[in-house]
């Protein structure tokens, strides 16, 4: 008797504890926590993505900032002082302005005074042959100069040409831009300087000409004398 007492005061207690479990589940409250959890779950994704985004941001940006390993203005800066020195080397009527001037009018008169001697004449006549000369000697060095300078060129740019198309970024395809158009700029002095040189030869031995003329009026002035016509005169060598 006693155990059927307990028995049931048991199912009882058991039974009690069920339905007060069941009295305590809030279906609202458990719907509302669930979408709770799946908007906090939902912005953290949205975070991640975010980060994820700014990341590849910062990538982009980094590579985009990288400097080209490659810098061709040395070689550039030495091949055009090849050609540089060249026309500072030249002999014969400067290039400074100044000094061209003066040396052009010592030289390359327009006509002679009746005082300047027959030798005197010779000496300029001499030396603007050798102007001319030497002119010629600086436009051919100028050549060949520019023709060794092709090979050089050449190489640059197929190496610029490679590391503008394997460019990572923005900056590094500036570069590599700028450093193409610095070749084509020294090739454009370079090619203003091989014209001067040219240009200057020409212009040399126009100017030799005229003043070969000059002289020549001046010989043949002199040649005539008071405007008497010459008589030739028989030489009597031996005294008969």
């Amino acid at each position: 008797m006693k155990r059927k007492l307990f028995v049931l005061l048991l199912a009882a207690c058991l039974g009690g504890s069920a339905q007060a479990q069941v009295s305590v589940f809030d279906a609202s409250n458990f719907v509302q926590n669930s979408l709770t959890a799946a908007r906090s779950l939902e912005e953290i994704n949205n975070q991640l993505r975010q980060l994820a985004n700014e990341a590849t941001m910062l990538l982009n940006q980094a590579r985009n900032l990288t400097s080209l390993p490659f810098n061709i203005v040395g070689q550039l800066r030495a091949t055009l002082a090849t050609t540089t020195n060249l026309i500072a080397q030249a002999q014969g009527i400067a290039f400074q302005l100044n000094q061209a001037q003066q040396q052009f009018s010592r030289f390359y008169p327009s006509s002679y005074s009746a005082g300047t001697t027959g030798a005197a004449m010779l000496a300029d006549n001499y030396q603007r042959w050798l102007n001319s000369l030497q002119s010629l000697q600086t436009t051919v060095a100028m050549q060949a100069q520019a023709s060794q300078n092709l090979a050089s060129d050449e190489n640059a740019l197929a190496a610029l040409v490679g590391e503008s198309q394997g460019a990572i970024g923005i900056l590094q395809a500036a570069q590599s831009t700028n450093q193409l158009l610095a070749l084509h700029a020294r090739q454009m002095i370079q090619e203003q300087q091989l014209r001067l040189t040219q240009d200057r030869s020409a212009a040399l031995e126009q100017a030799r000409s005229v003043a070969a003329e000059a002289r020549a009026r001046e010989v043949w002035r002199r040649f005539q004398g008071n405007g008497t016509r010459y008589t030739p005169q028989p030489i009597d060598f031996f005294g008969f």
